[in-house]
């Protein structure tokens, strides 16, 4: 089987594992989730889970968070790790929609990562998830590993990666792909002690690294 024919198979085969696919963050706007896509570096989605429902009753809005201090906001987000920085990006992404987007959040990879702490991973999951647009695949910890275990790509870095990877999937299934692929990875290919013996692709994956 090549690339192309194992990529069609792993979709079909991963949609019927999992047939309601989503983000495991909770949001309601397209601003809520960017705001816990920033917190979810380097950190666990349940985890922001438990911080964003206070930081959305203080902050609301771009606006609302625009006029927040870096001090409050570290305050509240602290749990997250990596705080400063995180307060500082939110502020200051913030400050930028309120000024250059009258307050919303923009459906364009490259306005999305003009804003402070957004590269293409953020960008992708706040267009495909909130906004309807599929500008490329977001490439995480668990779609980077599983990229390269199933001969989908042979880099390790991630824009090379969602370059690969791209061609491979319809482009109205590059939101849905990096759904799939997390929660397989974090159900079944974890980064060590992989199930192979009990995974769904077993018979077709190449096991490169395993």
């Amino acid at each position: 089987m090549d690339t192309a024919g194992r990529a069609r198979e792993i979709l079909v085969r991963l949609r019927t594992v999992f047939p309601d696919p989503r983000p495991a963050l909770a949001f309601a706007s397209a601003y809520e989730l960017l705001v816990a896509t920033v917190l979810a570096a380097q950190c666990t989605d349940a985890r922001v889970n438990k911080v964003t429902p206070e930081f959305f009753r203080r902050w609301p809005d771009p606006a609302a968070l625009s006029r927040a201090t870096a001090a409050a906001v570290e305050e509240v987000i602290h749990s997250t790790g990596f705080f400063r920085q995180k307060a500082k990006n939110l502020v200051a992404a913030a400050k930028l929609l309120v000024e250059r987007h009258d307050g919303a959040v923009p459906a364009s990879m490259e306005a999305l990562t003009a804003l402070p702490g957004v590269a293409r991973k953020t960008a992708n999951i706040v267009l495909s998830n909130a906004l309807g647009v599929n500008e490329g695949i977001a490439v995480d910890t668990h779609v980077r590993r599983l990229s390269f275990r199933l001969g989908l790509t042979a880099s390790d870095v991630p824009t090379v990666i969602e370059r690969d990877l791209m061609p491979l999937f319809p482009r109205q299934a590059w939101g849905e792909i990096n759904h799939l692929l997390v929660m397989h990875g974090r159900e079944t290919c974890p980064a060590r002690k992989p199930r192979c013996e009990r995974c769904v692709l077993g018979d077709i994956c190449p096991k490169l690294g395993v």
